[in-house]
């Protein structure tokens, strides 16, 4: 079988159910769109890439010391 969501394949290998966005998922956090947003949106994406729990294609991320600092170091977060 040909899967190209990520997603999917995720939901199926996992055993997980399907259903409303509201839920299914978590906010992790709020912010206006911009470029704040952005870059929370990359750390996530990132914080989840080292810890090996996300599902989007992994070559994707880039390395960033100041992401690793943070995820090493939660307490250095402040609201993120």
């Amino acid at each position: 079988m040909c899967r190209k969501s990520k997603f999917a394949q995720h939901l199926l290998e996992e055993g997980h159910t399907f259903g409303p966005l509201e839920s299914i998922m978590d906010v992790v956090q709020y912010a206006r769109k911009g470029k704040m947003m952005d870059a929370l949106e990359r750390f996530h994406i990132y914080e989840l890439t080292q810890r090996s729990t996300q599902i989007n294609d992994k070559l994707t991320v880039q390395n960033n010391p100041i992401f690793d600092v943070l995820v090493r170091h939660p307490q250095l977060r402040g609201n993120c």
